[in-house]
């Protein structure tokens, strides 16, 4: 075993017994690359990445590779999902030498931490544009002995660009962006729609649910609403949906939505079901009832720790095979299904030669149609029982305090918004779970959670994603305790992570590891950037608790990305809720007293402008003054008149 042995991370732990001599990112590594003259070969990956799981295999279960890094280098393995502060920097330092970037990434530093060349997978022998991993190692040796000095001097301005993006970002002096910035993102995204299949752009396709969350909430907007529909019901027909156990695989390597990369991960759970939770909300289709219960039931089943977080992710592979666990042979699924299987077979689009090496990935040929009638339901389960049995995919087991705020915003809110007791007893429980592991003796939030043992200060993420999370559960629940715990979170995070010359969060805390850089995440990517999420939550925040402060700090993360986003407006669409939030103002409703109607009758609409108070009262002017029996409906500062019952309820409330 070498020095990764100790480490909680599953994708450390799956490195533990190579012939490499790992360490884990920290000072040892870096003093002895000090002192012994050495270049810092790391090496950047996550445990359900299929081809860092190749390059494993290829490269560093090598002996002989092994060896040679080992002579020429001191190795660093870094788990991205436990360090994403490491992965951004050294993602956009890869990203800036190679035009791209993507995982495995295998960057090479100074002993300072500088980077000066890198790139993603490598094979074990020389391919096309790539040279053989090996003879890479031996080339980048040879230039740090000979070329000392160019090598340093790239490395000084490569980590100087680094820090120009958190730098220069400053607000200007043009006025606010407006809802004509959600506008052209809607404009932009509609150029790019993909009129066939749904989605955006071309293959590979990934699901983008912040995307199609903007599109839903452009309310009365009938061609945004076709299109986030159209998208959602070409993705629950295709192969990126487990059509067996429900949830989501990661992307499609194609247009079409067909074959997916099989790997599941919890954040891709928690932002789709937010889509088909308000998908279903506005066009009451039970088809989109069923994709958000069986995702979450997904999660429930399969990725909850027994204690009540959420783990992180399954494979991609089985037996060593990519997607093995999921795909069927046509006489394998008839023998399993039966009576049922003719059924079966044509709902699911089986051949013989399958869709899939020689196999079938479930599909539905019909999009817009899954609502599975009784046969092929019966199929369902009886194949779902038949798959129980095979070897499934590993499993990363560790908790992080980001994707359990994602999930556990999305499980509160599913669960008001359906009357699910048990969607909402799992969601208290992730959220005691949380409180109880994920904070250190003196309450300071920790990013990740495995066995017992938490590691590594939160970042700007963890945080903005947990206050979320407690505004959501308050409001689900009427329990006063989570919008304390909201409140106390956002203290902490404009303490630790606010840059007070301009504005916005940095991704590390100021009690955190010195970088070479400290970086500020602002664009919104497979899940929310930690400035858009924060700006959201802060608004949401502020107008339940009346503190002024919190819509400061949201309108000043606005102002701070105000050039980027008018720019680029479409890679916003998560901070764009926020501009909508500021521009239109927080609708603030609060039931006061024991009215289980009127809290239902809010909580079964999708109201992405408005927050509910209601049960047990907080320090908060919503419940000041206030009878008991009533619903107010308060904007601006101006309430309109008390609704004692649920149709005058529902006629102040926002289209």
């Amino acid at each position: 075993m070498n020095r990764l042995a100790d480490e909680t991370s599953p994708y450390l732990q799956q490195h533990k017994d190579n012939p490499v001599d790992w360490y884990p990112w920290g000072d040892e590594a870096f003093s002895r690359a000090t002192d012994e003259n050495k270049p810092v070969l790391l090496s950047v990956g996550y445990a359900a990445c299929h081809w860092c799981h190749v390059m494993a295999h290829e490269s560093f279960e090598d002996p002989e590779t092994a060896a040679v890094m080992n002579e020429l280098f001191v190795n660093v393995k870094v788990d991205r999902e436990e360090r994403p502060d490491v992965d951004a920097i050294y993602m956009e330092a890869v990203q800036s030498l190679t035009g791209h970037g993507g995982w495995p990434m295998t960057v090479f530093l100074t002993p300072a931490g500088e980077p000066f060349f890198g790139g993603t997978y490598f094979p074990p022998e020389p391919r096309t544009n790539l040279p053989g991993f090996r003879q890479l190692c031996e080339a980048v040796a040879e230039t740090w002995r000979e070329r000392r000095d160019d090598v340093t001097q790239q490395a000084k301005q490569i980590t100087a660009a680094l820090g120009e993006v958190a730098a220069n970002l400053a607000p200007s002096g043009r006025d606010r962006p407006g809802l004509e910035a959600v506008r052209a993102a809607r404009d932009a995204l509609g150029a790019r729609f993909d009129n066939r299949w749904g989605g955006f752009g071309n293959a590979p396709k990934f699901p983008q649910p912040d995307t199609l969350e903007l599109l839903l909430r452009q309310q009365g907007d009938d061609v945004s609403l076709a299109r986030a529909t159209f998208t959602l019901d070409a993705m629950a027909a295709g192969g990126i949906y487990d059509h067996v156990g429900g949830g989501f695989h990661r992307y499609s390597v194609d247009a079409r939505w067909l074959v997916p990369h099989f790997e599941k991960m919890l954040y891709d759970q928690a932002l789709l079901v937010r889509a088909y939770l308000h998908a279903w909300q506005v066009t009451a289709e039970p088809r989109h009832l069923q994709v958000l219960s069986e995702t979450i039931d997904y999660v429930r089943r399969d990725l909850r720790h027994p204690e009540g977080g959420f783990l992180s992710s399954e494979d991609a592979d089985s037996e060593g095979v990519e997607g093995k666990f999921y795909v069927w042979s046509k006489a394998e699924l008839e023998a399993v299904a039966g009576d049922d299987a003719p059924d079966a077979v044509a709902w699911w689009g089986v051949t013989p030669g399958g869709n899939f090496e020689g196999t079938n990935i479930l599909n539905r040929p019909v999009r817009g149609d899954v609502v599975r009638p009784e046969p092929v339901e019966r199929a369902r389960r009886a194949l779902f029982e038949a798959r129980e049995k095979r070897m499934r995919p590993g499993l990363d087991d560790k908790v992080l305090t980001e994707w359990n705020g994602l999930f556990l915003s999305s499980l509160a809110e599913a669960a008001a918004a359906t009357g699910r007791a048990d969607w909402l007893a799992d969601a208290r429980t992730a959220g005691e779970f949380l409180l109880a592991n994920l904070r250190d003796g003196n309450g300071r939030w920790l990013r990740s959670w495995k066995g017992g043992r938490s590691r590594h200060l939160a970042f700007a993420a963890d945080h903005s994603a947990m206050v979320d999370a407690f505004t959501r559960l308050g409001e689900a629940t009427g329990e006063a305790r989570w919008v304390t715990e909201a409140r106390s979170t956002a203290d902490a995070m404009l303490e630790l992570f606010w840059d007070d010359a301009n504005g916005g969060l940095f991704t590390g805390g100021s009690d955190a590891e010195r970088l070479i850089t400290r970086s500020k995440d602002i664009v919104d990517n497979v899940v929310p950037s930690a400035n858009g999420a924060a700006a959201v939550a802060l608004h949401r925040l502020g107008a339940l608790v009346g503190e002024p402060r919190y819509h400061e700090r949201a309108e000043a993360i606005v102002a701070l990305v105000a050039g980027p986003l008018r720019q680029h407006p479409a890679a916003f669409c998560h901070l764009l809720w926020a501009v909508t939030l500021g521009a239109s103002s927080v609708v603030e409703v609060a039931v006061v007293g024991d009215r289980p109607d009127l809290v239902d009758a809010v909580q079964r609409r999708w109201l992405p402008q408005a927050v509910l108070a209601w049960g047990e009262p907080y320090p908060s002017p919503l419940f000041e003054n206030r009878r008991d029996g009533l619903a107010y409906v308060c904007r601006d500062y101006a309430c309109q008149s008390p609704a004692g019952d649920v149709p005058e309820l529902l006629a102040q409330l926002p289209a």
